[in-house]
């Protein structure tokens, strides 16, 4: 089976006809031991293409790559808008580490210990898995100072890009066609390497990953396509488009002081899968260099949640729903 179609619209990054991948801007919870509700999205990240630069791309992009602008200490959320009828898996590499297994990252399905998620019924990644139950926030941070998970789980160069790959299922496993009732809805300088980010390993927060109900047999490996959103820095994102970044988000203690909602997910009967040694021993941004900006609701900054809303895997997670 050939790669998917990948496109790009207001819905996010659609990968074959029906799953939409799409990147969320969110609080940074604290890290200070504790586990948090899962903090709402404050909208998508405006995700962009080759076509939007107005420089030379840095080394190393691709034209079929995309990028977002981060905040350095920004949290983010990874959506995945699938088919219940016919799901795909799909891969999470943060550089060259899988965001489920703490190993090196191979575009290579694997059951034991699982690397893949199903999406459905996995609606959003927050964190890599390193816990039972809970994973550790994903957090934008300059790649060179050791704070990636990538620079603290494999040697060599960080690649900083956050990666996709995402696979259909073998022809027969499911319906080709979806049931009736259901419907689908200024020249400048080119950066330098070191304005790009990566993904360090932030607060926890509480959130399964499923293990697969189907089976590793199920998906097509021929059929694998890679996605690369490279993480740039704001300074990176108006040097490359020209364009003025979206603001930072509002911080989480003043989200919780407003009693605005955090959101549990009901999903205990889809199970977790096991948490990644490797991952489990990753530091925190704050335990490695000591803190981040006190507007980052960082250590020092205790947060206690206001409302917390019991969500299906299919509801929406915005603050204003």
């Amino acid at each position: 089976m050939p790669m998917s179609e990948v496109r790009l619209d207001e819905r996010g990054v659609h990968v074959g006809p029906r799953l939409v991948v799409s990147f969320h801007r969110t609080l940074r919870v604290p890290d200070d031991g504790g586990t948090y509700p899962l903090p709402p999205g404050l909208g998508p990240f405006p995700v962009m293409t080759w076509d939007d630069l107005v420089v030379e791309p840095p080394a190393g992009w691709r034209d079929t790559d995309f990028f977002i602008p981060l905040h350095q200490r920004e949290a983010l959320w990874i959506g995945f808008d699938g088919a219940d009828w016919k799901p795909n898996a799909v891969q999470v590499a943060l550089g060259g580490v899988d965001a489920l297994t703490g190993q090196a990252f191979a575009p290579r399905l694997s059951a034991s210990p699982q690397n893949y998620l199903v999406c459905p019924a996995q609606p959003w990644l927050d964190g890599i898995n390193a816990g039972e139950g809970w994973v550790r926030q994903f957090v934008a941070v300059p790649l060179g100072r050791g704070l990636t998970v990538e620079s603290q789980l494999v040697e060599g160069p960080e690649q900083g890009a956050l990666g996709l790959v995402v696979y259909e299922p073998k022809p027969g496993r499911f319906p080709d066609e979806p049931p009736e009732e259901i419907e689908f809805e200024v020249a400048m300088h080119a950066p330098q390497q070191d304005v790009a980010l990566g993904l360090g390993a932030g607060g926890r927060l509480a959130q399964r990953i499923h293990p697969d109900p189907h089976g590793v047999d199920v998906w097509d490996d021929t059929s694998a396509t890679p996605i690369v959103v490279h993480l740039v820095d704001t300074r990176a994102f108006t040097t490359l488009t020209g364009r003025r970044p979206p603001p930072t988000p509002i911080d989480a203690a003043t989200y919780a002081a407003y009693g605005l909602p955090w959101f549990a997910l009901y999903d205990e009967a889809l199970g977790d899968i096991e948490p990644a040694g490797p991952l489990a021993g990753v530091k925190s941004v704050d335990s490695a260099d000591g803190g981040g900006p006190a507007e980052s609701g960082g250590k020092g900054r205790p947060v206690t949640p206001g409302p917390v809303i019991g969500i299906r895997p299919r509801s929406s997670r915005h603050s204003n729903h």
